[in-house]
């Protein structure tokens, strides 16, 4: 008998990474996900976006990928990212989608979509520098100008 559902959770690592060629621009989006001994890999574009909203998509799209509630570690070298989920979050949404200076959230219906996605499973967040050697950021990174180059030929991923 299980004690709690947790115990039957998956544990997934996911590393997550955004690119963007002029700000705004063409951008894109990875994804590595591994679990067990199982590896999937994810990317898409926009031909006209911003590099903070292809690294938001980014976590959208890999935690949306996972069928059933997971507990995921979040590899990502955006403290845009990081910070949002971690520090600025539970502000935003006590102010209304508002910051601090009263000003709207940007990117706020990517930031409620992550946060319902993340409502979804058992995240938890780790940062890691960005082209240093970490090799699932690498992996992610180089999916994420695959992403890139995709929007550039008018293909959305």
């Amino acid at each position: 008998m299980q004690s709690s559902e947790t115990q039957d959770m998956d544990r997934v690592e996911m590393w997550t990474d955004g690119a963007c060629k002029g700000n705004p621009g063409p951008g894109g989006w990875g994804v590595l996900m591994r679990t067990g001994q199982h590896q999937k890999e994810m990317h898409g574009g926009e031909a006209h976006t911003t590099n903070n909203r292809m690294e938001l998509l980014a976590v959208i799209e890999g935690l949306r990928a996972l069928k059933r509630s997971c507990t995921v570690v979040v590899h990502t070298d955006s403290q845009y990212v990081m910070k949002g989920m971690t520090e600025w979050l539970a502000n935003w949404k006590r102010r209304g989608w508002v910051t601090s200076d009263k000003k709207p959230v940007k990117n706020a219906e990517l930031w409620q979509a992550l946060d319902e996605q993340v409502g979804r499973h058992r995240v938890s967040w780790r940062w890691v520098r960005g082209h240093a050697g970490d090799p699932g950021n690498e992996r992610a990174d180089a999916l994420a100008n695959q992403g890139v180059e995709r929007a550039r030929g008018g293909r959305a991923g």
